[in-house]
């Protein structure tokens, strides 16, 4: 279990510090000033590199929490995911969003949104809780800007 946490922490810390650099592991938040405004409504489909695992559709309603950071509340439909709270950072055209759910399975979204700002064409790495039946999974989709 802690091997699985800690390789969760690592997926998520290098992607973030590669796109952010290492202000992000300060404290500096990125996400305050972005250069594409991301907030609202986002839908997509994603499809796992793995044939035997289905494809899942997320639902992602970015807004800035209190403190100015955005955040997104996400809608799920997967046997590897719950709904949960996605932090979300943008720099120029780069985007990631990662969070997870309260049972603890965690996920990292890393991509582009298109220069009209209705598209993030996006790759993941999920890292479910240890019972669940996809420890670990990654592929790519798209999210669309209601």
């Amino acid at each position: 279990m802690k091997s699985t946490t800690l390789l969760f922490r690592l997926l998520l810390l290098v992607p973030l510090t590669l796109f952010t650099g290492t202000q992000f592991l300060h404290g500096a938040s990125s996400s305050s000033q972005t250069s594409t405004d991301v907030a609202g409504t986002w839908s997509g489909t994603f499809q796992s590199r793995q044939p035997h695992f289905s494809p899942f559709t997320i639902t992602v309603v970015i807004s800035p929490d209190a403190s100015g950071n955005l955040v997104g509340a996400s809608s799920v439909s997967s046997d590897c995911l719950k709904d949960g709270v996605l932090q979300v950072t943008v720099k120029g055209s780069n985007v990631i969003l990662a969070g997870g759910d309260t049972e603890g399975d965690h996920i990292t979204f890393t991509g582009t949104i298109d220069k009209t700002g209705t598209l993030l064409n996006l790759r993941y790495v999920l890292n479910s809780s240890a019972s669940a039946r996809c420890e670990s999974d990654d592929g790519t989709g798209t999210m669309g800007k209601r």
